[in-house]
């Protein structure tokens, strides 16, 4: 006998339909997963391993040349370059060394993920010191990073598998919904009635028109439906205040990222200047001198065109530091630079500090004549400044002694040879008695 409060079992329309279209969207949801997963797999190596190559491609001629020059600075420093590239997990130099075993520096990002699997790259480093002359002075290799391609791998399966799981559900709705519609009318007017919904109109309820003791799905779904527009109500509003500080948030985000950026660029900006000029007296620093002399070296021995340089001293500048202390002494420096940026302002010519009271003058198109002239006119208005040195005994106020060479075409193939005559000119004016210019 049934009683009136109680529970009615609740019937199935559709269970045969809803279980095998679920059946049939897992199996088409499990086999189309894995052959887009070997795909995602095969195309990230592959891309992994053009990252590599653009990597090997930027960094092996600087390595080659830090290998060369024996630049061991500058080879750890690309070398960390290298190792923090995002798409490396290990990298690996060996160093020819004739006669001897290959010296090997590596660096190794995790050295427990090794299974093999990422791919690797290697490289022989070639040197061409000369035109038409190559040597092989290393070996590259550059390994994967395997953490990196396991994540991007398991990132593209699971978008894989959630647009199959979308897809399929669609298409399991899809069949439900055109199954229900002609089944029955009540299913008919909760669809006209969804039809008509709108967020003006989510406040109206379902009724069926059926009597109320049948329970079954068509019941769980007026209650249901009634059920969802509540919550779509209660979400419209919430998605309205989320969306209003969403746009707030969006605002001051792009503010802060404005203004990070422009900090960032003005740092790079700083550091660049840094690493190409001198802190104390923003002259150009032994770097970019290295850089210049090369070319301008090259493009005067390819045009017969001259060039002239200047290695210009502080007389007694020890016994100036001892004397005035190492404050007064650096002031004395930032005079110094100043006066040579006075007297060498002309296009191409570079005034560089290469030792502590030590400057180089490069002077493109000048012969020996015309620097001397040059040199002259930087003691004159380094004279003219009169910067006090009571510990010089050649002069009361502070001096230069400047060494003068131009370069010689048939004799001198390099550039260090030019600047060695320059600084044995400089020795024979400070032998000689220091405050003059000797060639």
């Amino acid at each position: 006998m049934n009683h009136p409060g109680a529970a009615r079992p609740v019937g199935s329309l559709g269970r045969s339909l809803v279980l095998a279209t679920l059946a049939f969207c897992l199996l088409f949801t499990l086999a189309t997963v894995t052959l887009r997963t070997w795909f995602a797999w095969e195309n990230n190596l592959a891309t992994m391993n053009s990252e590599l190559s653009l990597i090997d491609q930027v960094f092996q001629g600087t390595l080659s040349k830090a290998i060369w020059e024996l630049d061991r600075e500058a080879l750890e420093s690309q070398l960390n370059n290298v190792a923090q590239a995002a798409p490396v997990g290990r990298v690996e130099l060996r160093i020819q060394r004739p006669g001897r075993a290959p010296d090997i520096i590596e660096h190794n990002r995790d050295p427990h993920a090794r299974s093999g699997v990422a791919p690797i790259l290697h490289r022989n480093l070639v040197m061409e010191p000369y035109a038409g002359v190559s040597e092989n002075v290393g070996e590259l290799t550059i390994e994967g990073d395997e953490n990196l391609l396991w994540h991007r791998l398991w990132r593209e399966v699971g978008s894989i598998v959630m647009t199959q799981v979308i897809q399929s559900l669609l298409l399991a709705g899809l069949i439900m919904t055109m199954f229900n519609r002609s089944v029955t009318v009540h299913v008919k007017h909760i669809a006209r009635h969804l039809g008509k919904l709108s967020p003006d109109t989510l406040a109206r309820q379902l009724k069926l028109r059926r009597s109320p003791r049948r329970q079954d799905e068509l019941s769980l779904l007026e209650t249901r439906v009634n059920a969802l527009q509540d919550n779509l109500i209660n979400y419209l509003e919430r998605q309205r205040q989320d969306e209003q500080a969403l746009a707030a948030s969006r605002d001051h985000l792009a503010e802060l990222v404005e203004a990070r950026t422009a900090e960032l660029q003005a740092a790079n900006l700083r550091l660049e200047s840094l690493a190409r000029h001198d802190p104390l007296t923003g002259l150009a620093n032994r770097r970019q001198f290295d850089e210049v002399k090369e070319v301008e070296f090259r493009r005067a021995i390819r045009h017969q065109l001259p060039l002239a340089v200047l290695m210009c001293d502080v007389d007694f500048f020890k016994l100036y530091n001892d004397t005035y202390g190492h404050a007064m002494g650096d002031e004395c420096l930032k005079l110094v630079a100043e006066s040579m940026r006075t007297v060498f302002g002309r296009s191409g010519e570079l005034a560089a500090r290469v030792g502590g009271e030590e400057f180089v003058v490069m002077l493109p198109g000048a012969n020996a004549q015309q620097a001397s002239r040059a040199a002259q006119r930087l003691m004159n208005e380094i004279a003219g400044r009169e910067l006090l040195h009571g510990s010089s005994s050649v002069s009361p106020y502070v001096t230069l002694s400047i060494g003068v060479a131009e370069l010689d075409s048939e004799t001198m193939d390099h550039f260090d040879q030019l600047l060695k005559r320059a600084d044995q000119a400089l020795y024979r004016a400070k032998h000689q008695g220091r405050n003059r210019i000797t060639e």
